[in-house]
């Protein structure tokens, strides 16, 4: 039988490692599991043996499906292998559906279910582990996956609203843009070719029309290129780290889609923050989980701000209240629950707050693109259709 290499961790938490003649991989995991070790590599005679790990994205609405039924599963008092044995069967995303085999696979093998997750980032980050780690350590694992869960939802509610605000007027100003590219592409040199035909003059808004009917034509390729190039600079240059800060400082100083996108900060953050210290993860951790997940630049900055006060001795709201990037009420609300030591309550209580606001911001949003939509629509296509109207009264007006 092969002699296996080993390393791993003790029943004391402390490195161990040694040789192990076995048949296989799985016979050593087994044989170190009943000794209560938890293992993290093992080798055959310089040959590594590696688990296969699974990655790529998982969609939120899935990964809020799991946590809310593995919460269910884990109240009712089943084990918890069996619990991901179970949840990783019915899951219809196969990748997803693979990543939670492996963890079914490590937990059963020793290792705890935080650790496990960990190995998979793009399907649980440090917010979703971190919390589990906690909810493992206090034996309240059915509670944190509920408040996870329930964060999840919360959390892809916003996106939703976000994404309905965004696609309205993106997709209606795309279709126009099309459709007016169209005209001046095909049928305003039509147009311009019978006016030059009959020897009409044309007046000034008509001359504007075809030169731009012209300019299309004549260089639409470059257009083609120039716009293709144009959003790959602007998605490198966000890549970098002043170009982000840049756009986002801009996006959120922007009127009417800045308020909204400050709000949707602000209720993600609280939210976020309440969700993991009211699970039990220290406060210097949860602020640096915070600001990885906060979306914009500008709002993570100010959080790493408020993470190194707080380092230096201080509270949370008063360099919350410095960064000038949180609204004062926030800031206040934030000291009242630090002072009366119900600042997971409070937080909760703001994001509950400003996550109607958004609704709100979003629906008052939508009234007022849907008219501006319209009239830019209307003022774009009945100037197109009185320029090309104008010559026609006049060579009516001459045949009469």
């Amino acid at each position: 039988m092969p002699t296996f290499e080993w390393k791993g961790t003790g029943p004391d938490r402390r490195a161990a490692a040694g040789t192990l003649v076995a048949d296989n991989k799985d016979a050593v995991i087994a044989t170190l599991r009943r000794q209560r070790i938890m293992v993290t590599a093992v080798k055959e005679k310089g040959k590594e043996i590696a688990i296969r790990k699974w990655g790529g994205s998982v969609p939120a609405k899935n990964l809020s499906i799991f946590t809310r039924q593995f919460s269910v599963m884990i109240d009712a008092g089943l084990p918890l292998v069996q619990c991901l044995e179970i949840l990783g069967s019915q899951e219809p995303n196969k990748t997803f559906a693979k990543v939670i085999m492996q963890v079914r696979s490590d937990v059963e093998s020793g290792s705890s279910l935080a650790d496990a997750m960990k190995k998979h980032p793009k399907a649980f980050d440090n917010l979703f582990t971190n919390m589990i780690a906690a909810g493992e350590a206090g034996g309240i694992l059915d509670t944190i996956l509920h408040r996870l869960s329930t964060y999840i939802e919360k959390n892809v509610k916003l996106k939703a609203q976000v994404k309905s605000a965004m696609i309205y007027p993106i997709a209606v100003l795309s279709v126009a843009a099309i459709v007016v590219a169209v005209i001046l592409w095909k049928v305003i040199p039509t147009f311009s070719a019978l006016f030059i035909s009959l020897g009409a003059t044309l007046p000034l808004p008509t001359r504007i029309t075809v030169a731009a009917s012209n300019f299309l034509v004549d260089y639409i390729l470059y257009i083609v290129v120039a716009v293709i190039v144009a959003v790959v600079a602007l998605r490198q240059y966000y890549a970098t780290y002043k170009g982000r800060r840049v756009i986002d400082g801009l996006m959120l100083r922007a009127p009417v889609l800045g308020m909204m996108l400050r709000k949707i900060a602000v209720a993600r953050f609280c939210r976020t923050l309440s969700t993991l210290t009211s699970s039990g993860v220290a406060i210097m951790e949860g602020l640096e989980i915070t600001a990885k997940t906060a979306g914009n630049s500008i709002v993570e900055d100010a959080i790493m701000k408020v993470r190194k006060a707080v380092e230096e001795g201080k509270t949370i709201s008063e360099p919350l209240r410095d960064t000038k990037v949180f609204p004062a009420m926030v800031c206040q609300m934030m000291s009242v629950g630090e002072g009366t030591g119900a600042l997971d309550t409070m937080l909760s209580k703001i994001a509950d707050f400003y996550e109607d606001e958004v609704d709100t911001a979003v629906a008052g949003m939508m009234k007022l693109l849907e008219p501006i939509i319209i009239t830019i629509l209307g003022v774009v296509i009945g100037f197109i259709v009185v320029a090309m109207y104008m010559p026609m009264f006049t060579l009516i007006s001459k045949m009469t």
